[in-house]
């Protein structure tokens, strides 16, 4: 399957890096995408390669999605273009994934009503606001949709995307 990861600067170094790499032993090919297809580096100094940039991106292309956290959801949920693949794959049922802050980028794409799934505390309201029920547990699998809350909770996180992907 091809995975496709949105993301920015400032991304939780481990919730962008632990995906990328467990996707990868499963046999997945991964790609990041972002604004500009140079390296992006995480709040705490481990950096990824960036293979497309948001506009280069068909979410026809891809399989799957996964949308890590920290501070990168913020600027990537201001780009129109990767706010539509994550709501176009979200709404052609393709899985996805995200954590901590990563639903900021769903709540933009305004696909979340009526769903259920988690994420950092710390947008538990906006995630509400979206009309979606707020839970909090370590990982919330509605549907095609995986959510978990922090890096304390990426072993859970994974598990449930990779027996989502089959």
């Amino acid at each position: 399957m091809k995975v496709l990861s949105l993301s920015a600067d400032e991304f939780e170094d481990l919730e962008l890096i632990y995906p990328l790499h467990r996707l990868k032993e499963e046999g997945h090919e991964v790609y990041v995408a972002s604004f500009q297809r140079e390296k992006i580096t995480g709040k705490h100094g481990y950096s990824a390669e960036v293979q497309l940039t948001f506009d280069e991106v068909d979410a026809d292309e891809f399989d799957a999605l996964v949308l890590p956290g920290g501070k990168a959801p913020e600027r990537v949920r201001l780009s129109e273009k990767a706010v539509s693949i994550a709501g176009k794959m979200f709404e052609d049922g393709k899985p996805v994934a995200s954590i901590c802050h990563g639903p900021q980028i769903l709540i933009s794409a305004g696909v979340l009503k009526g769903r259920r799934g988690t994420s950092t505390i710390t947008i538990r309201d906006d995630v509400k606001n979206a009309g979606a029920e707020w839970i909090d547990a370590e990982v919330v699998v509605d549907g095609n949709w995986v959510s978990s809350r922090h890096p304390g909770d990426l072993y859970a996180w994974m598990r449930e995307f990779v027996k989502l992907l089959g």
